[in-house]
Parts: C-alpha cells; sequence; structure tokens
C-alpha cells in the first residue's frame, strides 16, 4: 500500500535547471534520511537541461512538515537547481500506458507544422503524453505518445493527421503503442523504386531502345490502371533476342535507396528476418539479395534459351496477389505471425501485401498505396522507416559506431 495509506502521504519532487552529474545522488541523500518509498521517477533532459520528477511517499507528519522540504530545497539549490515540492495523493503511482503514437517527420519541422498537429489533437480531445525527439538525420523526427479515447474518435484523427501531412509537407504515422509494436520481426521490401532506385525491366528495355514504352506501360501499372500480369508480359516481350549476359551487366548498374544498407544492418542486429518481393526479376535481383544477406526471395523468372531471352516468364507470376502469398509464406517459414511481420512498397501491386502485414508502409508512393497504407514515407531516405519502428538515430549511430560504420553523407539543403 501507497500514498495515503499506513498514515502515510504522497509528495512530487520536480527538479530542473543545468543538468550535470550529482543532481539524484544530492536529492536521494536527504530522501534516504526520512524513511521515504521511492513510488516513480521521471526524467527529461534537452540541451542539456533537466527535468526531474520524483514521487514518494512519507509518513503524514514528515510530509506535512518542513524540515524534508527544506533539506531537499537546500540540496538542491547547493547543486545550482531548483526545486518544487507539492502534495499529489490525487495522483496515479503511474501513468496509464498512452493508446497510441505519432511520428511526424520533416525536413525541416516548423514550428507552424507543429503547431497545426497539436490543435488538431486538442480539438479531438486527444492527449499528448509525452514527446521525443528520434532523429536528426536524415530528416528530424518527433515520436508523441498519445491517448485516444475511443475509436472514433481514432478514425477521426487518421483522416485529420492525413490532411494535415499533405497541407505541411510533412510525414506522420499514426500506429497503436502496444507491445505489438515493438516485436516486429519479419520485414519484406519491394525492390524497384523502394529498395533501390529505378525500375530494372526500364534499364533492361534501354537496351533494346524500348525504355520509354516500358516506362509508360510500368507507370500505368503502378497507378493501378492497368492489369499487373498483363503489364508484365507485355514489357517482357520488349526484351525478346537480348542477350542473358545483359542481366549481369544490369545487376552491377543498379543503386540502392540512400539508407538501405543502414536500414538493413540496424534491422539484422535487432533480429529481424528480412525478404525480398518482387515483381522484378530473380536472375537481377538474387545477386542483390545475396550480398544484402536476405533471407527470403520472391521474384518473377525471365525464360532463357540458347542464352537469349525469349521475352516471356515462366512459372507462377509475382503479381498484386503473389506478393501478398509470398509475405504469408515467408511469415509461416520464419514462424512469425502476421500481425509482427511489416510490408514495404510503392506501387499499385504492393496493395495486398501491405494490408495482408502487420504494419504496411507506403515508401515515395502512388496516391492508390498510400491510401490503404498504415504509414506513408515520402522523403527519399529508406531508413526513416527506422524511426515508425520506433528506433531513433542516436541508437542506430551509436552501434554503427561501435562497429566502425558510423558515417553521415551531407545532404543538399534542397532535397
Amino acid at each position: 500500500m501507497t500514498g495515503q495509506g499506513r498514515n502515510r502521504s504522497s509528495l512530487l519532487i520536480t527538479v530542473t535547471g543545468r543538468d550535470q552529474p550529482g543532481v539524484t545522488s544530492a536529492l536521494f541523500e536527504v530522501l534516504s534520511r526520512h524513511n521515504v518509498e521511492l513510488l516513480n521517477v521521471e526524467q527529461v533532459v534537452i540541451r542539456g537541461r533537466l527535468t526531474l520528477g520524483v514521487l514518494v511517499a512519507a509518513p503524514t507528519d514528515v510530509a506535512a512538515g518542513t524540515q524534508l522540504r527544506d533539506e531537499v530545497t537546500a540540496a538542491i539549490h547547493r547543486v545550482g537547481l531548483d526545486v518544487t515540492i507539492e502534495p499529489s495523493d490525487t495522483l496515479p503511482v503511474l501513468r496509464a500506458p498512452s493508446t497510441h503514437t505519432i511520428v511526424v517527420l520533416g525536413r525541416p519541422i516548423t514550428a507552424e507544422a507543429f503547431g497545426v498537429v497539436a490543435r488538431e489533437l486538442a480539438a479531438l480531445g486527444v492527449n499528448i503524453d509525452t514527446i521525443r525527439g528520434v532523429s536528426d538525420y536524415p530528416v528530424t523526427g518527433l515520436e508523441l505518445r498519445v491517448s485516444v479515447p475511443t475509436d472514433d474518435i481514432y478514425r477521426q484523427l487518421q483522416t485529420a493527421l492525413a490532411r494535415v501531412a499533405v497541407a505541411e509537407k510533412i510525414d506522420i504515422a499514426l500506429e497503436d503503442y502496444s507491445l505489438s509494436r515493438r516485436a516486429k520481426r519479419l520485414i519484406v521490401f519491394d525492390v524497384d523504386s523502394t529498395l533501390i532506385q529505378g525500375e530494372v525491366i526500364e534499364m533492361l528495355a534501354a537496351r533494346v531502345g524500348a525504355e520509354a514504352a516500358v516506362a509508360e506501360v510500368t507507370e500505368a501499372a503502378m497507378r493501378g490502371e492497368l492489369d499487373f500480369a498483363e503489364s508484365l508480359h507485355r514489357r517482357v516481350a520488349t526484351l525478346a533476342g537480348l542477350p542473358a549476359s545483359v542481366l549481369e551487366d544490369v545487376g552491377e548498374q543498379i543503386e540502392l535507396t540512400p539508407g538501405a544498407r543502414t536500414t538493413l544492418r540496424t534491422l539484422r542486429r535487432l533480429g529481424y528476418h528480412c525478404g525480398i518481393v518482387s515483381g522484378g526479376f530473380r536472375q537481377v535481383i538474387a545477386p542483390l539479395a545475396h550480398e544484402l544477406m536476405m533471407d527470403f526471395v520472391a521474384a518473377n523468372e525471365l525464360e532463357i534459351v540458347d542464352g537469349k531471352l525469349t521475352g516471356r516468364v515462366v512459372g507462377p507470376i509475382i503479381d498484386r496477389a503473389g506478393k501478398a502469398k509470398a509475405l504469408r509464406d515467408f511469415a509461416q517459414q520464419a514462424g512469425v505471425p502476421m500481425e509482427q511481420t511489416v510490408a514495404v512498397g510503392d506501387g499499385a501491386n504492393d496493395i495486398d501485401m501491405l494490408a495482408a502485414a502487420g504494419l504496411g508502409v507506403a515508401f515515395n508512393a502512388k496516391p492508390i498505396l498510400r491510401e490503404v497504407a498504415d504509414a506513408s514515407l515520402s522523403y527519399p531516405y529508406l531508413d526513416t522507416l527506422l524511426f515508425i519502428l520506433g528506433i531513433t538515430r542516436s541508437e542506430i549511430e551509436a552501434a554503427d559506431a561501435r562497429d566502425g560504420v558510423m558515417r553521415r553523407v551531407e545532404i543538399p539543403d534542397d532535397e
């Protein structure tokens, strides 16, 4: 029993000022002399400024008297900080957990933009429980833990934040704040324009002078205006007669999306299973998947006869439905429940895969995919995905520094 039980009363002690070693020690040295029970401690340091809150239960006569207050005040003043002490018997010892997490990403996040987010929350009666910075590179990231009162308010909040993101040119992700957010175990990436820059089929088509025509078909398929399987057959037909050696040549030209290696390196450290699900071609993707140490790969296979491409694919087509099936197959093989999976993609053929995943993330995506995704990222850096997963830039860089791979690349101001 705590608080007012057993003739005890609660006090909230709040210390503020310039952070320095010895503050907590000075406070608890005093508290230890007064038969005090520790109920809760919360501390935050921002730019060297400390706010330390300590909730204690003390005998009622001690809590009501002046000796404890005077000694605490003197001890904290000696280390150059300020302190307030107030009764808090009506406060809960521990706050109820937040219901949701909101991650705001921007380059930059202006005070005006964040103010709009805060106003939308307040208008819906959504309380902000905590705010912390999660990134300063390659974008600024803020994570808010909030309490949403009802499911109806949650749906209104989704709509409001989607509107704010577009109007203020920032990314906003709204997720449940639960154990499941911290229990993701399998992540699957689309390849073209997600894990890598550009489209492999267009790079191949350029070898026969059909790049523009193929790009037009690709764009229509990614917007959902054309059946993917039909578009695949039409595009692959343009490759008939090319020597199979071009597959290796194109594979060597592939450029990863900025932040891709950081993302995969970090996810592997956390024990994630990682996979590729692509409407592209296994012969091009397999060497990349091996280099990136992917656990799973699903992709289409080009038919090769007498060392040349026939303009056809063989085997099952990895289309919209095929991508979702691949995700489920990977999850089953890894022994991971679907709610602990993440899927990342950019086009209409990723819709079913993102819908099937526990968390579906649209990355620089077409509008048709953004509308159904759980989170949408619009900056061209794949490692922004990590902030959505609750991983901070400081955690990433601390691990990279230990492994000797820590570096930051200068980003032009106009990006």
